[in-house]
């Protein structure tokens, strides 16, 4: 793509136009000599290009197939007009909150509010709205009543259907019904955007075309005078209805939301059902009823892509970074995350309760091609801010490279098993070789000094591997000093509840990453992630954890807390105490206090959390963990104390000798209090003793 540019101003700011990003104002759109783009996409981040952003991947999807896409990045939601630079689109409106969902973009798991944002220019806070995707919509239905919004994203993906709410404390509707748009994209979207009959597929095949299944079918089906109300049929769509005398495949009915504000067990029975069919090959359509007139009807998901057509996506014309228009604000800084990484995969079947990937991205694997992943390097080398350094090269788990087994390809994901939790399966297929050549032909790259590995490595995988070679290599060219892992917790309790393998298999991995690193003359740690408060963890499993930290001697800087947010096993635990996978009660630490008790447990040594980890220590039966002795976390507050009065009021009467006016006098009181203070020192160190032999008795 030729690369023209030009100077413009917006707003008082003056930059240099790079046409080819998407245009952003309405200047941008006439200079590409547009009368009316086919769709506006609003968007709450900051419009940047790279395709580790989802609207980015979006647009240039439908560009790549003829349609005009322009951009709309953090409109005035106070102002309806700010939606309406553009006009009304020809087709319809998108709208995505952006990369993350704006709560947890907005609040810490304290709810309290956060001082910046990376997706916004210069790291502001405050330039989205909280719940951004139903504020967005509900202003673009306030200026264009009939227009068709189409939704999507992460947080429309992740509340497509009922859902409990964290930060309100409510179970919320479908963010179809808040919203008031047509119908949520749900997952990585491209297919729902980019389906194609078996004519063209073949077409296409023989072709060697676009692999995106080269028809935009939303987009298709609106040029083409079909309303957005009558598109029920797209797999990867959520879509409301009156009725449901249209469905003519089998459907589950999920208890209405009636039934689910009734009864929180019902919401647990319906999250279940919801999980089970996240699957593209066995899930069926879902249905949830609102009132006697109101569905919410799921398609089953949309089919994952092939290697060809992720590579397709990944060589669209993007530029890689934001808009010039931001750069006089201080650029976005979420761009130094990513400019220097590579996506190698989507998808994980690692099965976590807490995190959202199977609801959002699937558990079936996709991959990108060696040869697609190589030029995407070449190209980043010729950067003139690259260093020699590749940041990352992976995805939601770096070391999956293919899917879990075999008889996903035929018969989909196992509903009634995990791959990995709480055993790996005897069909799991446990290869590295391809990661490890891949890895291999990115450091021969010229330029290249290192690649590193940031996304995540899943240890129990890996210590599946009869094959030790991807280990060493990794220890020997991919680590940075520090391998980071997410055991999350130690307490086999709590792991079972978290989706993740039993201690032992942590511990083993530990002793194993030692070996091979004194084995190649290396000086390398480790550093565990940990979570507190998850569900199933009493302040007992927090003592276990604070002591597992006390004997590793290492104490974390910052503490994971887990936070509920939308559409995962654990948040649905937080919500109705019972475990959706069996409807076994479960113990959950919802109080702000004890959460915070568990949470300063795991930072025992900072002063500031004494008070708490002593009142967590005597409500969990653990005072002996409150001493001198080497295995207790702190020492007791009463007698330290007790010493500072003594001494305190020894200053008291040293100071009132001190008025005498005879110097002699007063030289002669600082040394017999000197002597005192000896005396009451000898005497404390004795008592301290004391306890300790009592303690040994």
């Amino acid at each position: 793509m030729e690369n023209k540019k030009k100077t413009l101003r917006e707003h008082g700011v003056e930059y240099t136009y790079d046409e080819r990003f998407l245009p952003l104002t309405q200047k941008e759109m006439q200079l590409k000599g547009w009368e009316q783009p086919d769709f506006v996409y609003v968007i709450g981040d900051a419009y940047v290009d790279h395709p580790s952003f989802g609207p980015a991947i979006i647009s240039r999807v439908l560009e790549a197939h003829g349609y005009k896409v322009a951009i709309i990045s953090q409109p005035d939601w106070k102002d309806e007009n700010s939606i309406a630079i553009y006009g009304r689109p020809k087709l319809a409106f998108l709208v995505c909150a952006g990369n993350m969902d704006s709560m947890v973009n907005h609040y810490t798991v304290s709810k309290k509010r956060r001082h910046t944002d990376a997706y916004t220019p210069g790291g502001e806070m405050g330039k989205r709205p909280d719940y951004a995707t139903i504020v967005y919509c509900n202003l673009i239905r306030k200026k264009y009543k009939d227009a068709a919004i189409v939704a999507g994203g992460i947080e429309a993906s992740l509340r497509r259907l009922a859902h409990y709410d964290y930060w309100s404390n409510k179970l919320k509707h479908s963010i179809l019904v808040d919203a008031q748009a047509d119908i949520v994209i749900y997952g990585m979207g491209e297919h729902a955007m980019v389906e194609k009959n078996a004519e063209d597929l073949a077409k296409a095949d023989a072709e060697e075309n676009m692999g995106e299944h080269a028809i935009v079918e939303i987009a298709d089906a609106l040029q083409s005078g079909i309303d957005i109300k009558d598109l029920s049929f797209i797999h990867g769509t959520v879509y409301k209805a009156r009725s449901l005398e249209h469905l003519y495949e089998d459907y589950i009915e999920l208890p209405s939301y009636d039934a689910l504000q009734e009864d929180k067990l019902n919401y647990a029975r319906s999250f279940k059902i919801q999980y089970d069919n996240t699957d593209h090959i066995t899930a069926k359509i879902l249905v949830e009823k609102y009132k006697d007139y109101q569905y919410v009807i799921q398609n089953p998901p949309a089919e994952p892509l092939m290697e060809q057509e992720m590579d397709e996506v990944y060589a669209l014309p993007y530029t890689k970074t934001y808009h010039p228009i931001y750069e006089a604000q201080g650029g976005i800084p979420a761009i130094s995350e990513i400019k220097f990484s590579l996506v190698s995969n989507r998808g994980c079947f690692g099965g976590c309760s807490f995190c959202a990937l199977t609801f959002h991205q699937g558990r079936t694997l996709q991959t990108r091609s060696h040869a697609s992943i190589i030029e995407e390097a070449k190209e980043m080398t010729k950067d003139p801010e690259f260093k020699g350094y590749i940041h990352d090269v992976g995805g939601p788990t770096a070391n999956f490279r293919q899917r879990a087994c075999k008889k996903q390809e035929k018969y989909g994901v196992c509903a009634n098993r995990q791959c990995l939790f709480p055993k790996p399966c005897p069909n799991l297929i446990v290869d590295h070789s391809d990661y490890l050549k891949l890895l291999r032909e990115l450091r021969s790259l010229p330029k290249v000094k290192k690649v590193f590995i940031r996304s995540g490595i899943r240890f129990d995988y890996l210590m599946a591997d009869k094959d030790d070679t991807f280990f060493r290599e990794l220890c020997k060219y991919h680590v940075s000093g520090q391998l980071k892992v997410a055991p999350e917790h130690i307490s086999d309790k709590v792991l079972m509840k978290l989706g993740k393998p039993e201690n032992a298999v942590f511990q083993a991995f530990c002793k194993k990453y030692k070996r091979i690193n004194e084995e190649l003359g290396l000086k390398q740690y480790m550093v565990p992630y940990l979570m507190s408060s998850h569900p199933g963890s009493t302040l007992k499993e927090a003592v276990e954890l604070a002591e597992y930290l006390r004997d590793l001697g290492y104490m974390p800087e910052q503490v994971q807390d887990f936070y509920p947010t939308p559409s995962t096993i654990s948040t649905c635990m937080y919500y109705t105490g019972v475990d959706p996978r069996t409807m076994e009660k479960v113990y959950v630490p919802n109080s702000p206090h004890e959460k915070a008790m568990q949470r300063a447990l795991i930072q025992y040594r900072n002063p500031d959390n004494y008070d708490l980890v002593h009142e967590a220590l005597v409500k969990a039966g653990r005072t002996d963990l409150i001493g001198f002795d080497k295995n207790c976390l702190i020492k007791p507050r009463k007698m330290k104390n007790a010493a500072n009065e003594k001494k305190s009021q020894y200053g008291a009467s040293n100071k009132q000798s001190g008025n005498r006016s005879n110097v002699q006098h007063k030289n002669s009181a600082q040394k017999q209090g000197q002597n005192q203070k000896q005396q009451m020192n000898t005497k404390n160190k004795k008592s301290i003793r004391n306890v300790h032999k009592k303690k040994q008795k």
